[in-house]
């Protein structure tokens, strides 16, 4: 079993930043994508951005420039640098990941996710 832990949302005015960190513990053999995704009221979950095994990057083009995604493997975490944001970046933001068991089984995970709220 993992755990997927989230911190760092919060409310911010807009322009302003915010970073979020996602910490992936428990029986993990290798860690292939981690990523953010997120939902609005009303809206459906969608991509933010991932972070695949070799580092390779990708990004929803309505983030893309402002945020940043990035990955600490020693320590199983992943982070979202959200910079420059927008009251439409208001949202339930979801940590995600597809990790490899020991057993060389293949799980897709979620976090409870973390609020993220723009607002002047």
């Amino acid at each position: 079993q993992v755990q997927l832990v989230e911190s760092g949302g919060g409310l911010v005015q807009p322009g302003g930043s915010l970073r979020l960190s996602c910490a992936a513990s428990g029986s993990i053999g290798s860690i292939n994508a981690m990523g953010w995704h997120r939902q609005a009221p009303g809206k459906q979950r969608e991509l933010v951005a991932r972070i695949v095994g070799g580092g390779r990057t990708e990004y929803a083009g309505s983030v893309k420039g402002r945020f940043t995604i990035s990955r600490d493997n020693a320590k199983n975490t992943v982070y979202l640098q959200l910079n420059s944001l927008k009251p439409e970046d208001t949202a339930v933001y979801y940590c995600n990941a597809k990790i490899t068991s020991p057993e060389v089984v293949t799980y897709d995970y979620w976090g409870q996710g973390t609020q993220v709220t723009v607002s002047s």
